[in-house]
């Protein structure tokens, strides 16, 4: 038996090239201080924070978010090899990226991020009990009355899978797999930052 049309999802620890405590030093500057985005936030019912629709200049705006484009630039082009795409013409583009702060009963609907190639998040603060990304079968709609799955079966079997990242860790997939947020059920707030990677 052989496999077809694999989905890569490429995981990777930045966490001792990185500061966290800077990062999330950094984090909590801008929740502080973003009032656009704090207000954003209260008008779309986000419970937390986030930069997404009110900052779009992160890397210059503090050292640490330099460094860390520079971390996963390098792991999106080992990406672009593990998926054998030929960039010969063109280049991946860092052209976005936000911080998140996820508060306790905070959660992000399934979504996909259309006009982008290569989607990702590194994680910062992950307490227990906090929100595990869930990753969904593309092939979904088209399995309509397929028999439901056993319990012990692969992940790569499996219609969804989760995974809780430990701090430090960048998870990268292509930007049209669709994924959501589960429920934070900590009372301490989960800290991420997502991207974007262009072509």
């Amino acid at each position: 038996m052989s496999g077809l049309f694999s989905t890569l999802i490429l995981e990777k620890s930045h966490a001792d090239k990185l500061s966290l405590d800077e990062l999330e030093a950094t984090i909590w500057m801008l929740a502080e201080e973003d009032t656009a985005g704090q207000e954003w936030c209260e008008r779309e019912g986000y419970d937390g924070y986030t930069s997404y629709a009110s900052l779009d200049d992160l890397p210059s705006r503090a050292p640490i978010f330099a460094e860390l484009v520079m971390l996963l630039d390098t792991q999106a082009a080992e990406f672009a090899q593990q998926l054998h795409w030929d960039l010969s013409d063109g280049k991946l583009i860092l052209d976005s990226l936000w911080v998140n702060v996820l508060g306790e009963g905070g959660s992000h609907s399934g979504h996909i991020h259309p006009n982008s190639v290569i989607s990702g998040t590194i994680y910062v603060a992950m307490p227990d009990g906090a929100g595990a990304i869930k990753f969904e079968d593309p092939r979904l709609p088209m399995m309509m009355g397929a028999p439901p799955l056993q319990n012990d079966a692969p992940d790569d079997r499996s219609r969804f899978v989760y995974r809780s990242p430990k701090p430090g860790t960048a998870l990268m997939w292509e930007s049209w797999l669709r994924h959501e947020v589960m429920i934070n059920r900590s009372e301490e707030p989960r800290l991420s930052v997502s991207f974007n990677y262009s072509f």
